[in-house]
């Protein structure tokens, strides 16, 4: 009970001693209302247990019969204390009426006797913690009234500033006034519910306000703060994994996988990171802060691989992710690993809440490395710093996102809006798992690299008719019409599986399927490397568990779609922000390995099922893996990004036409053309006599084509044996351009669509790019033929060109 001798204003100067680092993180029942109650258990509710709700504690109250109409008293005492606290928040905020402000509040306090057991002042404790707030007003205004000194000195209000300069001030400060206390941060930054301290938040934390005259602006370093940048410092490449290996951490079975699997691959980057510094001389390579969160990992996003690894789930994510980490140690990097937000709030010194202030110190990294669930919770921890620093982000995004999916407003407008992408960043900073669209970045992973003594082990000891089949989760193993074919299959092969069960449990498999269970890596590796045939039931789609089955002397045998498989008639694709096409289970093995090693038949038709068994029967091959998929191939090209991407740094314009240069005789001005015809070739190229602008890939590299109506630049490259190159497309999106392609254009016409530029034969109509995220090497129309900026590559590495390392 609350003792009568005790005075309201000692009370509630006690609770803001003891409960100052606490009180604006209550919850619910709110400060004021947790200072009556620690009072009136009598010392029950300790300053020990602020972690604990009031309303959990078991405890003893004294007190008289609980009846309706103590608690309908308790009620209407509680609105005297509220109309009491309205008459007081009206008053002049001046420091001489503290005490009669809190005099006043004792007096109300003190009638207040409560009855009953903790529980019932549960439904009136709403009322209690909107008392709680206005008191917090009126004595936290007192206290900033003191601060707030006005030109000549004096104390004074402060008035909300109408700048032109800042127009957003004014409603901003209408928005701080109703809401600021829906966010821990903005008390965290000062704000206490005062104009003063809001003027100071949107001033000093944001820039919505002007600066205020009467501050000290050798404040902390806020957004508009040019923070000096700490000296280059060069990256050395590094063998020794034991400190990457502490840095993943443990604790659960998808860590302890990626641990295993670093620790089996450790020879194998030892060996690529001597090849790739014998082949860079010695050149210099700035090492870059980078922070990797792995989202889909922390208990946050759900965490649902974890529970999986041992059970035949999908390991892909896990195969990628170890291998980035590795390739980022071994190349000499400053590594922080996060696995959980709370991780990552401390790597990114984001303020406490949830996440409506932004971070008003500079970004400690260089580079941050993360996938669509880390992305998402940094919206959600970075408030408006997000949208400043994500130029330094890479999304490890498995299927890729196409530009007109990463556009937000095009994507709402236009119908490709989905549940991921609308980032509006660089396609670029987009990094697959596979070369799917050039518009993104291929990152990979690795396959292990056999020496030339375990290949001819392995050719040596092949047994010709066994097969094993590409499905570790027994809900493969039940598609539709795999019937007939496995009876084709089993015609001429032993079939063995590695389908994960319960004891029992077992697998619903075909009774002539030897199933091993699931397979430790080393122990797949030898039946692998035992089997002649690795086939595919459709699913799942580009994994690397086929690359490693070619890797290791087998033939991949895949299904082919008709029609393709997409978001259009396809579950599994619907709603992941590409319109790809997917024309086979593993499109990279059909498109850049094919035969011998891999081989894409119709399933449906069992004549050439048939034919494709007895021809892979007949058929010798050696062990096989691209070099893009191997140790080396993944370092190499994770430099080239690191030292050449840049998605930060301003582009400066760039102005295509009427380009000139000084003639060689008589100072003679004449027009350059940008681009010149090819030898051998129907593309044109960057002419030499144009200085090239300091970009990369270079614009030596430029092959600029024309597509046939329908076609993307994708198709449209590959047919000519290039690559397409989004980051080319700002030099081909000219009127020059159309001219040296001898298009005929009646109108042209600047607009914002993912298929420009591009131009229509039969309306003579010609369309140029407005807006450089919709830049789309995926992009394609029937009615349109398309401008594509194509480059070559190096062999092995579809990711680089030939002088881009």
């Amino acid at each position: 009970m609350i003792a009568g001798s005790i005075d309201g204003k000692i009370m509630v100067r006690r609770c803001l001693v003891t409960f100052k680092p606490f009180r604006i993180f209550v919850v619910g029942i709110g400060f004021f209302s947790l200072c009556f109650l620690m009072t009136s258990l009598g010392g029950e509710f300790s300053a020990k247990r602020l972690g604990d709700s009031p309303f959990t504690i078991r405890t003893e109250v004294l007190g008289g019969v609980e009846s309706r109409s103590v608690l309908r008293k308790i009620s209407d005492t509680l609105e005297v204390i509220l109309k009491k606290m309205d008459s007081l928040s009206k008053l002049d905020n001046t420091s001489t009426t503290d005490a009669r402000r809190l005099d006043e509040l004792s007096s109300a306090i003190n009638r207040f006797q409560p009855a009953g057991l903790v529980e019932r002042i549960q439904a009136i404790a709403q009322n209690v913690s909107n008392m709680a707030i206005r008191v917090e007003q009126i004595l936290q205004n007192s206290m900033v009234q003191g601060r707030a000194v006005s030109r000549d000195g004096t104390s004074s209000q402060c008035e909300v500033p109408r700048d032109p300069r800042f127009p957003d001030c004014p409603g901003k400060v209408d928005w701080m006034r109703a809401r600021w206390t829906s966010d821990p941060c903005y008390a965290f930054y000062g704000v206490d519910g005062s104009d003063c301290s809001f003027l100071i938040y949107l001033s000093e934390v944001e820039w919505f306000c002007p600066p205020l005259v009467w501050r000290n602006h050798s404040s902390p370093p806020t957004q508009h703060t040019q923070q000096t940048k700490a000296p280059k410092r060069q990256a050395a490449f590094r063998t020794d994994l034991s400190v990457l290996l502490d840095q993943v951490g443990t604790g659960k079975e998808s860590l302890s996988f990626m641990k295993r699997r670093i620790r089996r691959l450790a020879q194998q980057w030892t060996t690529a990171a001597n090849r790739l510094d014998a082949k860079l001389e010695q050149r210099w390579r700035d090492q870059k802060k980078i922070l990797i969160h792995v989202g889909f990992l922390t208990e946050e996003s759900g965490d649902v691989f974890s529970p999986k690894v041992l059970k035949g789930g999908p390991l892909g994510e896990m195969v990628q992710w170890a291998d980035i980490l590795t390739a980022l140690h071994v190349l000499g990097h400053n590594l922080k690993i996060s696995m959980s937000v709370k991780e990552l709030q401390g790597f990114l010194g984001v303020p406490p809440g949830r996440g409506s202030c932004p971070l008003t110190g500079p970004l400690h990294f260089d580079l941050i490395y993360t996938d669509y669930h880390g992305l998402q919770q940094m919206k959600q921890h970075m408030g408006l710093s997000l949208k400043k620093h994500k130029c330094h982000i890479r999304v490890i995004d498995t299927f890729g996102t196409e530009p007109a999916y990463n556009h937000e407003e095009y994507a709402t407008l236009h119908g490709y809006r989905t549940n991921w992408g609308y980032w509006n960043l660089n396609a670029k900073q987009y990094m697959t798992m596979f070369p799917h669209t050039p518009d993104n970045s291929f990152m990979g992973f690795v396959s292990e690299e056999l020496n030339e003594t375990e290949k001819r082990s392995i050719q040596q000891n092949k047994v010709n008719n066994m097969a094993v089949v590409y499905g570790k989760e027994a809900s493969m193993w039940k598609l539709q019409g795999k019937e007939g074919f496995l009876q084709i299959l089993h015609r001429y092969m032993e079939v063995h599986g590695t389908v994960y069960y319960e004891t029992q449990r077992p697998p619903e498999v075909p009774a002539f399927v030897k199933n091993h269970g699931l397979l430790p890596q080393h122990e797949l590796q030898q039946l692998l490397r035992k089997a002649k045939l690795f086939i595919g039931f459709g699913f799942p789609y580009e994994g690397p568990a086929p690359l490693e089955a070619i890797a290791n002397g087998c033939i991949f045998l895949q299904p082919k779609f008709h029609p393709p498989h997409s978001s259009l008639n396809h579950e599994f694709f619907r709603g992941k922000p590409t319109s790809r096409e997917v024309s086979s289970q593993h499109p990279y093995a059909e498109q850049y390995i094919g035969r011998p090693h891999v081989m894409t038949v119709d399933y449906n038709n069992s004549l050439e099922f048939d034919s494709a068994i007895r021809e892979i029967m007949r058929t010798k091959v050696e062990p096989y893996l691209p070099y893009e998929y191997t140790c080396e191939g993944m370092l190499e090209r994770v430099h080239a990004y690191i030292q050449h991407q840049d998605f930060c740094a301003p582009k400066p314009p760039f102005v295509p036409a009427n380009l000139t240069r000084h003639g060689s005789a008589g100072g003679n001005r004449i027009t350059a053309p940008l681009f010149v015809p090819l030898p051998n070739s129907t593309a044109l190229g960057w002419s030499s006599s144009v200085t090239a602008p300091a970009v990369w890939p270079p614009l030596s590299s430029l092959r600029l084509l024309v597509s046939q109506e329908g076609q993307s630049c994708v198709e449209a490259c590959q047919s000519a044996g290039f690559i397409c190159e989004p980051s080319h497309f700002r030099f081909i999106n000219n009127k020059e351009a159309l001219r040296r392609l001898e298009v005929q254009c009646d109108v042209i016409d600047s607009e914002i669509n993912h298929i420009l530029p591009a131009f229509s034969v039969v309306r003579q109509e010609c369309g140029l790019q407005q807006d450089p995220l919709l830049f789309s090497c995926a992009g394609h129309s029937p009615k349109y033929r398309r401008l594509c900026p194509c480059r070559d590559f190096r062999h092995g590495q579809v990711a680089l060109c030939r002088n881009c390392l």
